[in-house]
Order: C-alpha cells, then structure tokens, then sequence
C-alpha cells in the first residue's frame, strides 16, 4: 500500500493483501505434479499493507455514518447496492435541504436526477487524480441516460429553468461530502509521512 492520496488510501485499505496461495495452481496443474520452487521471496509487505490498511481503516469509521457512506461508496474496493444506495440517501438529503420546493412529482424525478450526479461524479473522480471527463455532461446525453437506466423520462423543454440548478446543488453537496470524508484520511497521511 503506497500512501500517495486520499481516494487511493481509502480504496486499498479495503482491498485485503495476499501472497497468491493460488498462484503456483497453474504451474502445478500445467506440469502435472507439485514442484518446489524459490522463485517468490518471503517479504513482510503484506503486514506492512496491513499496518497502514489498519491506520486509514480506524479513521474511516470513525467519520459519521453519512458521510463514511459516501466515502465507501466512492472509493471502496468492496461495492455493493446497499452503499449506493444508501449514499444516493445522503446526497438527495443534502441536496432537498438546499433545494427549491417542488411538485411531488418533480420531486420522484429528482430522486433519479440524483443518482445520475453521483454516477457522473464518481466517474470524474475515480483513480484518485479526479481528471476523468464528464461522461454526460450534455443535457441530452443525462436525460438519454436515465431513461435507459431507470426508464425515467425529463422533458428537454426549460432544462435550465427545471433542472440545471438541482444538478450543481446536488454537485455541491457531493464535493462537501467528498471533502469531509477525505480530510481525515489526508490527514493520517501527512502524519504517516511526516513520521517516516
């Protein structure tokens, strides 16, 4: 485990270590029998990761849980639809409390509007170096892509007036939750650093 930055930090402190017990089953099954080899030295890099795994892992849970599933959601090696699902919670929370009233309608709709930022965002920030582009940064490649995804239809008509303030809002509220998760994080690293 390299401590290079924040996301990479949180991303391989889930990700467990191994010495590859399977990776000698290849030789063994091409030549038929077992053979003793010393090709792979015995190195202590495994407890090393697991030692800086263990310091950014205690961090991690000690943020709030909102804001620890986001970060989970952004940046685990271990994904699952409950922790999207419960960020998509998070941020559409965050981003209705700074939000204009709307229609019930609307509001379902915004719902899915939602989950389309955070596939954008995580996109554009995954690998640590946020320079990924915009996968649908054009109005009409969202809207064609929630309809294929979630068969949820926005109407092109006033997209600025309906909809392109919500979708900087929900922008917002994940760099607020990105920044709060990833300060602490950035923080044992320094410390890390600044101690080797």
């Amino acid at each position: 485990m390299r401590l290079t930055t924040a996301r990479a930090a949180w991303h391989d402190s889930s990700y467990v270590m191994t010495r590859g017990g399977l990776s000698g089953l290849t030789e063994r099954a091409a030549l038929g029998v077992a053979v003793q080899t010393t090709a792979r030295g015995n190195t202590a890099d495994h407890a090393v990761h697991a030692a800086l795994a263990g310091m950014i892992q205690s961090v991690i849970a000690k943020l709030h849980p909102q804001i620890r599933v986001f970060g989970e959601f952004m940046y685990s090696a271990l994904q699952d639809d409950a922790v999207r699902e419960a960020a998509e919670d998070v941020v559409f929370a965050a981003t209705m409390g700074k939000a204009k009233r709307m229609t019930e309608a609307k509001r379902e709709r915004a719902y899915y509007v939602v989950k389309g930022v955070m596939f954008r965002y995580r996109y554009m920030h995954q690998g640590g170096q946020s320079a990924n582009p915009d996968p649908l940064a054009k109005p009409e490649l969202f809207r064609a892509w929630l309809f294929n995804e979630y068969g949820v239809r926005l109407e092109s008509t006033n997209w600025a007036r309906d909809w392109e303030e919500f979708i900087d809002s929900c922008f917002q509220s994940c760099e607020e939750l990105d920044r709060r998760a990833l300060s602490p994080v950035a923080a044992v690293i320094y410390e890390a650093k600044e101690v080797a």
